[in-house]
């Protein structure tokens, strides 16, 4: 073993950098990829690659898989990473554009807000949009374009005037 990662040490120390996002993470990867490699040897045949190519594969999977599991992971914020609550004024000011809002998409066709709707507050795309609701992609866009067009229009106007639409 020892023999084996003076020999690779190099080529699985410069994979696991590439792959990890903290030297830390690299050096635990990289004891990975070792202990995988040992565990792996009685599976190397010489005729069907190098000996070096059998360890950047190994180190490559192993690597790939320690991503995997990674961005499968919740993460989690501490109290301290945690936005700030928003001061009163800020929080009537939010209120009353979401109110504002709503009045406006109360006041556009109901194909274009449902629409606008599915897009903006279920993050859906125009194709699931129009597989949802049985119409024609280029319908969905439609829809979207001039109702986003309408509420453009009817905010700009309010706000102009300084009245509730």
């Amino acid at each position: 073993m020892k023999e084996c990662i003076q020999r690779y040490g190099g080529l699985v120390w410069s994979l696991a950098r590439r792959f990890s996002r903290s030297q830390s993470e690299a050096e635990d990867a990289a004891q990975d990829v070792f202990v995988d490699l040992w565990r792996s040897a009685h599976r190397y045949d010489v005729t069907v690659a190098s000996e070096i190519a059998f360890v950047a594969m190994i180190a490559r999977r192993r690597l790939i898989d320690r991503q995997r599991r990674a961005s499968r992971q919740l993460t989690t914020e501490t109290l301290d990473d945690a936005p700030t609550a928003t001061r009163g004024s800020e929080r009537i000011e939010a209120c009353s554009e979401a109110m504002l809002a709503a009045k406006v998409l109360d006041q556009i066709q109901p194909e274009q807000r449902q629409v606008l709707v599915l897009a903006a507050c279920h993050g859906m795309s125009h194709r699931e949009i129009a597989d949802s609701m049985g119409l024609p992609l280029g319908t969905v866009k439609t829809h979207a374009r001039r109702g986003l067009l309408r509420v453009r229009e009817m905010l700009g106007a309010s706000i102009q005037l300084g009245v509730q639409p």
